[in-house]
């Protein structure tokens, strides 16, 4: 039996030696291998980009000065130039359109845009209801390497979308329902904003693939908007008494409020289209000066030609004319590129604003498509045009030509008047359909501050 016991003890022995042979290479090559995924790890964390909390800071401050553009700046801006009784009607438009949108485009309207899909037309449904974006995720920005943290990229794309739609709100305002306001601009936001705004600015999109310049908004913002606005405004129809009785601004002193306040915000809006705080951003931010001092300049100008008198009113309209213009070209164009597209689109504005608009006789209250859609197309041309080095913008991308520039930009420009045309077209007739669009005739006599909200701006 001792024998027995001493047998198993020596067995247990040898099997002890057997495994501590076994472990010592394996526990060598742990060794060896711990600091080697210890580099690893280092090197794959070193490798992924950290975003830089300037360029953080400057994208939070260039976000919420395109919401001082929206909320209170474009509503004081359209309220001055509607008459009292529909101050507040205006104001409620801008800030209510501007709220709904931000909702949507959090719910859906980023992943539409940016949401990752290979579609040029359709950003897909990958981040619906920001699906996958943490304080963690990135995006990336024109410099290969440098991103910034994906949520101010979401806050910053949601300014611009909440403020589109309400740039629409200028053209038909004073006798559209509220209701049909907000209908309206839900139902565009989702079939004709976002589809644009990812064949503009998403990599994927059928636009930037075809090298389309629009650096801040031209194609997107301003000419989206201002057919939209030209579509309403026929379709709205006129204001009762238009052409007979007196529809003069009520306040120029609020409208030159909200128009200062609309080129202050303006530089988030162009600057903050670089993304990143560099040069480029400067550069945007010198062009959104110059560009809009010409055309207030120039704007000024034309009227002491042909009316003898410059006015407030021409000045201001001067200064979104001036500000549309240089959104496409800001951080493209050099700052005499940009003084000369000042220059120019005022004139080409006032003609619309002056001459063709009351040809055809269609009531475009705050002549949306006047200074919006026709300085967007004027913007979205002459970036073509001035991008080259030759006249001091930063140069074509690749072998391409000015003329070949051009004619992108052309394509561009057809494109999107087609689009937001047809599409506001239809959704018009819809939202006719569900809730109407006009006012009763007596509600827009009493105005629509009372008629609709059961308040009123002044109080004698």
């Amino acid at each position: 039996m001792s024998s027995f016991k001493q047998s198993i003890s020596l067995g247990r022995v040898a099997l002890l030696g057997a495994t501590l042979a076994l472990a010592t290479p394996l526990l060598a090559f742990a060794q060896d291998a711990a600091p080697a995924a210890a580099d690893a790890a280092a090197t794959a964390a070193a490798a992924a980009p950290v975003p830089d909390k300037g360029d953080t800071a400057f994208m939070f401050l260039s976000t919420i000065l395109v919401l001082f553009m929206a909320v209170p700046g474009l509503g004081l801006f359209y309220g001055g130039l509607m008459r009292a009784k529909n101050m507040l009607s205006v104001l409620m438009q801008c800030t209510v359109v501007a709220a709904v949108i931000m909702i949507a485009w959090v719910l859906y309207g980023y992943s539409f845009a940016f949401g990752g899909s290979t579609s040029p037309f359709f950003g897909g449904f990958a981040k619906v209801f920001l699906s996958g974006v943490t304080k963690d995720t990135t995006a990336a920005t024109f410099t290969k390497g440098v991103v910034i943290p994906e949520y101010i990229f979401v806050m910053f794309q949601m300014t611009f979308a909440a403020i589109t739609p309400a740039l629409i709100v200028g053209a038909f305002a004073e006798r559209i329902k509220f209701s049909a306001t907000v209908l309206f601009c839900l139902l565009w936001v989702t079939f004709v904003y976002f589809p644009i705004a990812h064949m503009v600015w998403d990599a994927n999109g059928y636009l930037f693939g075809l090298g389309a310049l629009d650096f801040a908004g031209g194609t997107v913002v301003h000419i989206n908007a201002g057919m939209a606005g030209l579509v309403g405004a026929l379709l709205v129809g006129k204001r009762t008494g238009y052409g007979r009785d007196m529809m003069a601004p009520h306040s120029m002193t609020l409208t030159y409020v909200g128009a200062a306040m609309l080129w202050f915000g303006w530089f988030g809006f162009n600057a903050g289209s670089n993304l990143e705080a560099s040069s480029g951003a400067m550069l945007a931010t010198v062009n959104t000066f110059v560009a809009t001092a010409a055309a207030i300049l120039s704007w000024s100008a034309v009227e002491a030609f042909t009316r003898g008198k410059a006015s407030m009113l021409g000045a201001a309209s001067g200064m979104i004319a001036g500000l549309v213009a240089v959104t496409p070209a800001a951080g493209i164009v050099g700052p005499m590129g940009a003084i000369v597209m000042g220059i120019i689109v005022s004139p080409l504005c006032y003609f619309f604003v002056s001459v063709i608009k009351n040809k055809f006789g269609y009531d475009d209250t705050a002549d949306v498509f006047g200074v919006h859609g026709i300085g967007g197309i004027f913007g979205a041309l002459a970036t073509g045009i001035f991008a080259s080095a030759s006249l001091g913008g930063v140069g074509y991308a690749g072998e391409q030509t000015m003329s070949g520039q051009f004619l992108v930009q052309l394509q561009a420009v057809a494109i999107t008047l087609v689009w937001t045309g047809v599409g506001s077209a239809i959704l018009y007739k819809i939202v006719d359909i569900i809730v109407g669009l006009r006012v009763p005739v007596e509600a827009e006599r009493e105005g629509l501050d009372l008629a609709s909200h059961g308040e009123a701006a002044y109080h004698s």
